[in-house]
């Protein structure tokens, strides 16, 4: 699963958003810092759940429908336009990926 691009990209943006969220002002830190975090990190532990579910395609799938919703979610926070830019990139990049690897469940799953 940690080989996968998909996995890798989506843990590197949560990173990314982690070290961002840290500059939030602190009356944040219960309302957008904690939720952009949570939701961050959902699309990687999703994307790790399905992997360890794909012996059943249905969970595989619904388990990458999860990971985009929460890159939705995260996408949906307000941040400043330069770091919501280049995360809405790496966000955009996940979220193309999914399909393919629905498309693909046969192969992944077993």
């Amino acid at each position: 699963m940690r080989d996968l691009d998909v996995y890798q990209k989506a843990f590197k943006t949560a990173m990314e958003i982690y070290k961002a969220s840290k500059t939030f002002p602190p009356d944040e830190k219960y309302s957008l810092t904690d939720q952009i975090r949570r939701s961050s990190r959902a699309v990687y532990a999703n994307l790790s759940y399905e992997w360890r579910k794909r012996r059943y395609k249905g969970v595989f799938i619904y388990k990458l429908t999860d990971a985009a919703q929460e890159a939705a979610e995260t996408k949906t926070c307000h941040i400043d336009k330069t770091t919501f830019a280049r995360l809405d990139e790496s966000y955009e990049h996940i979220s193309a990926m999914r399909p393919t690897m629905a498309k693909k469940a046969d192969a992944f799953c077993h």
